[in-house]
């Protein structure tokens, strides 16, 4: 077990979760999600995807976004690493990690749960989808969406619903009546939506507390 800790934030102590950040990097809603698990008996890290660019713009969002995926591979070996890290300082790292996903990270947590099926034995998503095999995946789904999303329409959602169904994985997806995208994250004024948020926080949780074994069918 190495000693370095990559780049990102760690906190707290229990069963694993690796959270992923959205397009705008590592900032301090990230860092907060990470605190709040840790408040709950979770181990967290979120690593830093951009190497240490953050933006609240979505014009530079958008660039580091599109840079981050030229260079896929890399950033797969980064997320890979991370779980692996996180991984190995859990109290049961046998069990495997969840992992929790906003907009850009949702993708590769998905995609995660795919190349690594013995790391990764849930997965939560925020308002972000992705394509993966996941025939090989051993995860669990929790996936929650905006009723009205720009950026991840509702055709996205049941896509990635009927991809997950079809490879046998349970998954269960949740909708948000009067939401848009970023609605969990309360840095963007206006699109926050904190009765929302606070019941996707609140299955959230529900769902990373339930044995990996009972954790339900495919709804």
């Amino acid at each position: 077990m190495s000693d370095t800790q990559p780049a990102g934030y760690f906190a707290g102590e229990g069963s694993g979760v690796l959270v992923l950040h959205a397009w705008w990097g590592l900032n301090d809603t990230i860092r907060a999600a990470c605190d709040r698990l840790a408040a709950q008996g979770f181990a967290a890290f979120a690593p830093d995807l951009y190497g240490g660019s953050v933006t609240d713009q979505i014009a530079e969002a958008a660039t580091l976004a599109a840079a981050l995926d030229e260079r896929a591979d890399h950033a797969r070996a980064v997320v890979l690493a991370a779980a692996a890290f996180l991984q190995a300082r859990t109290r049961t790292p046998q069990a495997g990690l969840a992992v929790m996903g906003f907009s850009l990270g949702a993708a590769y947590a998905l995609d995660l749960s795919a190349r690594a099926p013995e790391r990764v034995h849930s997965v939560v998503t925020f308002y972000g989808t992705g394509g993966a095999d996941f025939g090989r995946a051993k995860a669990e789904y929790l996936c929650h969406y905006a009723e009205q999303d720009e950026y991840e329409p509702p055709d996205n959602a049941a896509w990635l619903k009927d991809t997950l169904h079809a490879a046998g994985r349970p998954a269960t997806f949740h909708h948000y009546p009067g939401t848009g995208h970023w609605f969990m994250e309360p840095d963007r004024t206006q699109a926050s939506h904190a009765t929302a948020a606070a019941l996707a926080w609140e299955r959230t949780l529900a769902f990373l507390r339930r044995p990996v074994s009972t954790k339900g069918t495919p709804s």
